[in-house]
Parts: structure tokens; sequence; C-alpha cells
């Protein structure tokens, strides 16, 4: 197999018949069921937990790639280490060929361990320096008690030729390597126990991008081989487009959309990952395409919004009813406002400020006269809305921050900030979406995009 990676394979396949169905790889292998993973606030003065991963679900056929991509800090990662139980599952379940795997422990959870690895984004660092290449993939055989030391250490040399090096390379160490080469060293650990689910942890972000295609390849040959299935988490959204069967669009700690891959590069049905795509960038400078820039940072996983995750951010959020018709603009400027009480209310305090703050001191807004006139001073508000936007202000000064932010949920609230949607079918490709604008009440995405 080493015949046909060589490192002169610079350009990745486009192996387009090789992209099929979920339906036509098979049986499901993993299956995860309302997943949750938390991290406990262990502030001193208390704290709510960081939702990393909150409430997903979605299948993988044996055999098949699914990408998993958003935005740093959404939960990809923590998402793919619970799967295989590097970190532990706050709630729901995972199913792996059946088998319910966050409750397994001991024997049982040390057995299935075989049959699901990972690799790691880093290459630099996920290697020990201080051990062999050989001692490195051998780790795994040993703790399992593989076989025999001397078929154990065969076993090993036969993966660094089918991951592309030499049997030679056993004695070597870890900065005697290319990056490239360390990522394949990476692999060919993760092979060594056969197993049939691999998370691919952004395998590929660290390296150069004629490196980035012989990696690419290699885990394409491997998986055709070997019948692998594989979780590829990625912030290169090309790099999805050509390895995925499908994708999964990730959005603080939840799944917005999930399909396959061309139907969802082509067509994307919600407004996350319209924004998302739109941010490829265009190799034909003379292309004029409108990019969708999204207004403040996401929500903390520590306080995520009640309704949609996205809705603090969404181009096309429902407006009320009675605000149907308001100027863009001014509508932008209310939501601006809104996000600021958020980020300003729930903002780490030092000791001292905490202390002030308990005696009564406006410690976290006390510019808000100035943010008011740069949001709103060029608008042209109606009588209400202004109001509305005076009485929030009095609020603020008056370090009622939490009184002001429900004021404000009261009058301009809609049901994307109270529900949160559920992922539903769309179109006709097995596409899931979750977005209120799916709901034949209100114009799709594309439509209010």
């Amino acid at each position: 197999m080493s015949q046909h990676m060589s490192e002169s394979e610079s350009e990745p396949r486009r192996d387009a018949d090789r992209r099929v169905s979920s339906d036509q790889h098979g049986e499901t292998l993993i299956e995860v069921d309302d997943l949750k993973t938390y991290y406990e606030g262990n502030d001193f003065f208390g704290g709510q937990p960081v939702k990393a991963v909150d409430g997903v679900n979605f299948e993988i056929a044996r055999g098949e790639t699914l990408g998993l991509v958003g935005e740093s800090g959404c939960g990809k990662t923590t998402l793919g280490r619970t799967l295989i139980r590097l970190e532990e599952a706050t709630d729901g379940e995972v199913r792996y060929d059946g088998t319910e795997v966050t409750s397994l422990s001991g024997s049982d959870l040390k057995q299935w361990r075989r049959n699901a690895q990972m690799v790691f984004q880093d290459p630099q660092s996920s290697l020990n320096d201080r051990m062999t290449i050989g001692e490195i993939v051998r780790e795994p055989l040993d703790v399992h008690d593989w076989k025999t030391p001397r078929e154990r250490r065969e076993h090993v040399r036969d993966l660094l030729e089918t991951v592309g090096l030499q049997k030679e390379h056993y004695y070597r160490y870890p900065h005697q390597f290319s990056g490239g080469q360390r990522q394949r060293i990476g692999i060919a650990r993760a092979l060594a126990l056969e197993p049939e689910f691999v998370v691919l942890d952004e395998p590929v972000s660290a390296l150069d991008v004629s490196v980035q295609a012989k990696v690419l390849n290699l885990l394409e040959d491997l998986q055709d081989e070997f019948g692998l299935t594989y979780l590829f988490i990625a912030h290169d959204l090309s790099v999805v487009r050509h390895i995925c069967d499908r994708v999964a669009v990730m959005y603080l700690g939840n799944i917005l959309e999930i399909g396959p891959t061309e139907e969802l590069f082509e067509n994307p049905a919600n407004p996350y990952t319209h924004a998302l795509l739109s941010a490829i960038p265009e190799p034909d400078p003379t292309v004029d395409r409108d990019r969708i820039i999204l207004n403040g940072t996401p929500p903390s996983p520590r306080d995520p919004p009640s309704g949609c995750p996205f809705s603090t951010r969404c181009p096309a959020k429902i407006r009320p009813e009675e605000y149907a018709d308001m100027d863009d603009d001014v509508w932008e400027a209310i939501n601006l406002f809104r996000v600021l009480l958020d980020e300003r209310a729930r903002a780490d305090l030092s000791i001292r400020d905490r202390v002030r703050e308990f005696r009564g001191k406006n410690v976290r807004f006390d510019e808000i006269t100035e943010v008011r006139s740069e949001l709103f001073g060029d608008l042209d508000l109606s009588a209400d809305v202004e109001r509305h936007v005076d009485q929030a202000q009095e609020y603020v000064e008056a370090g009622e921050f939490d009184r002001a932010r429900e004021y404000l949920a009261e009058e301009f609230d809609s049901i994307c900030d109270r529900e949160a949607p559920s992922l539903c079918t769309v179109g006709d490709a097995g596409r899931s979406s979750a977005c209120h604008r799916h709901d034949d009440e209100y114009a799709s995405p594309d439509e209010e995009l």
C-alpha cells in the first residue's frame, strides 16, 4: 500500500464518485442521543457550568466520514473526545454498534477502547519526545497486552510502512521528523489496535498545504483498506468538502444543521450555515459575493440563550409581530444594545470590582450614555422605541442590569428568544436544520437573507 502513498502526492484526489450517502454506507455504527458535556464551575463566588456540548443528536454510518465544523470554542473537540470517553458525558447516550458506551467501566471499557481511537490536532505536542517512534506506536499494544512482544514489533513496522514511513524509522525520535511525518506517526498509533471508529481532530490544520493533501489522501486510502469510520473535525471548509460524506454544523454546543456535503454547501438551510459558508474565500477577485457579517461574539457557554443558540447574532432572526416593519438599522441597533448588556452583565470582574458592585457601584456599564449615542444617535426612532430605550438606559444607570435586560426582553423578544428550535427535515436529501424559519408561518432563511 505504501507504493501509492508516496511523498510525490501533493494534490488531493477529487474522488467525486467515492462520496456516497449515509443510506448507501449501510448500518449505523455510532448513535448519539441528547449528549451533554458540562464542566462544573469552581469559582470562589459560585458559577454556572460551562455547557460545552448541550444536547446533540446524530448518527454515523459504518464506513462514513462525518465532518464537524463551527467556530472556535463551539464544542467540536469536546464532542469528539466525549464520543471516545476521553471526556465524561454529563447526560445522554452514545451507542457504538448498539452498545451504550457512556456507562462502561473496568474491563468492559478497556476492551471497547480498542474500537475507538483519536488522531490529535498538534503533531508536535501529541508525541512524547522521550520515546522512540516504535515505542509510541507500540504503546497501545502493550497496554492491551496484544499478542507477543515480537509480534507487536513486527505489527508496528508494518504500520509504519502502511502510513508511508519506513520500517527503519522504528528507532528514531519524533524531533527527527517533519510535521507531516509526525502526523503519520499519530495516525499509525491510532490504527495500532485496528479500530473501526477514529476521531480526527483537525488532523491537517497544523500542516503546510502540500503536506495536507498527502495526509488527506492517506486517510482516504486507509479508510478504503480497513473500512474505517471517521468523525472529521475541521475549520477548513474546503478540506471538509473534499473528504466528508456528510457535514454537521455546530454552534455553542448545538448542532444547527446536518446533511450530505454537496447539498449543504450548494444549498445551505440554516442562517448560521449561510454565514459560515459566506466566509469561504473566493479565488477570483472579480467575483462579487455577499459576505454575511455576524455582529458581536458567541455568547458564553456558561450562559447560553434560552431560545435558539444563534438568536443573539442571527441576521434572519424573527421579529415580534408589532415590529415586523421596523427599519433594519433600528432593529440591528436594538439587538446590538441587548447583546452589549448581556455581555457586560456576565463579564468576569476582579475581586475589587465585585466588592464595588456589591456596594452598589456601577462597574459594568458606566459609559451607557456614550454607547446609547453611538448606537442610536443617527437613527430615526419612533416614539415608542425611543421610550423603551430610554427606560432601559435609566435601569442601567441605576445599576439594575437584570431589570434592563428583562424590560427589553419583554418588549422585543420573539419565538427565537423564547424557544429552542428542534432539528427538522429540510429538502429531500436527508438533511436537517434547527431554525424556526422552517415553519410555514415564517419566511424561509433563504427568503430573509
